[in-house]
């Protein structure tokens, strides 16, 4: 899978981490940024990659910072886009099933350590169930009237 990936300062330890993991997964991974630790605007790492995955450049994208909340609510200004904001295994997978989020963000301050990698697996792993979610993400994505 060809995924696009960003984050701000208080995400970079982690965007690291996951880029070793999907490369050892066997992913191409499309960094955005940032490239350091030093404080950063998070708009700037976190647009590109929702851009991506909506231009269909990548097909998911993860994004992260402190808390993620940020970061979600950037990637989702982006039409397309359906970020979801994962704090543990549970929220990733229905994520996946009912929502087809095709963007996961992650807060390095509020996801232990230890939580990081069983999140990302199943966030890559599980499959859109479809069914009577498809309805509800062609509402969401339908232009306003």
């Amino acid at each position: 899978m060809r995924i696009a990936i960003g984050s701000d300062h208080a995400g970079f330890a982690y965007k690291e981490r996951i880029r070793a993991l999907l490369a050892a997964w066997g992913h191409d991974c499309v960094d955005f940024g940032t490239f350091s630790p030093e404080p950063v605007d998070y708009p700037v790492f976190i647009r590109p990659v929702a851009l991506a995955v909506a231009r269909g450049d990548v097909e998911r994208g993860i994004v992260l910072g402190g808390s993620g909340n940020g970061e979600a609510i950037v990637a989702n200004r982006v039409p397309g886009v359906r970020c979801a904001l994962c704090w543990n295994v549970d929220a990733a997978r229905f994520a996946r099933l009912h929502n087809d989020a095709n963007v996961l963000s992650l807060g390095e301050r509020l996801v232990p350590a230890d939580a990081l990698e069983p999140i990302l697996q199943t966030w890559l792993t599980t499959p859109f169930e479809g069914g009577r979610h498809l309805r509800r993400i062609e509402m969401i994505d339908a232009p306003p009237a």
